[in-house]
């Protein structure tokens, strides 16, 4: 069996980094993931691709398509779907609102895994889920690389499967910690907060 993915393979691909950063969620942490320094390696994002297919299989689910969101989970989404020999699209963020990328459809009970690249909030996988069963799919899971949310699964009752899960400290702008200290804030993410 593959080894699962670890906080040190991402820290060592550059992926993981410390400091003082504005999160998409909107959060501010000393933690920063940005899982497309580890995907930008070809085999590093087909043995993730392929981890996150066996996980889904050992939970016994097997979806018709997978389905992630722009920009993050494109390259793992697209892996887990070339494990999984299912079809795979995306959603993306237009006018401020998430869709469907222009020319896909969804077939009315398509069954359907939401693959992430790193979830804190789970904001943006509801933001897909409501696309997807606007369009007549039929949601059965979540997976992602990294779980930092803080919760075994954030998407209860829907089945959740992460590559990893961690813990680092997140706080709202007016309780931030690193802001009282004065450290300069950085906002690495894809989506505008």
């Amino acid at each position: 069996m593959t080894a699962p993915l670890t906080l040190e393979e991402l820290t060592a691909a550059g992926a993981h980094r410390t400091g003082h950063f504005r999160l998409s969620s909107g959060l501010h942490s000393g933690d920063y993931l940005q899982c497309a320094l580890y995907l930008a390696d070809p085999r590093r994002a087909e043995r993730a691709g392929r981890l996150v297919a066996n996980g889904l299989e050992r939970a016994g689910i097997h979806p018709d398509l997978i389905v992630s969101p722009a920009l993050g989970g494109i390259i793992i989404g697209h892996e887990t779907a070339r494990a999984t020999g299912v079809p795979f699209l995306f959603t993306e963020r237009q006018e401020g609102r998430m869709t469907l990328r222009r020319g896909f459809a969804i077939r009315p009970g398509q069954m359907i895994v939401i693959v992430e690249d790193v979830v804190t909030t789970g904001k943006s996988t509801r933001e897909v889920i409501a696309v997807l069963e606007e369009a007549g799919g039929s949601v059965i899971a979540m997976a992602s690389i990294v779980n930092r949310s803080g919760l075994e699964n954030p998407f209860d009752p829907i089945p959740y499967v992460p590559l990893l899960s961690v813990t680092f400290p997140a706080w709202p702008p007016e309780e931030c910690p690193l802001c009282r200290e004065g450290q300069p804030i950085e906002k690495p993410g894809s989506r505008p907060v």
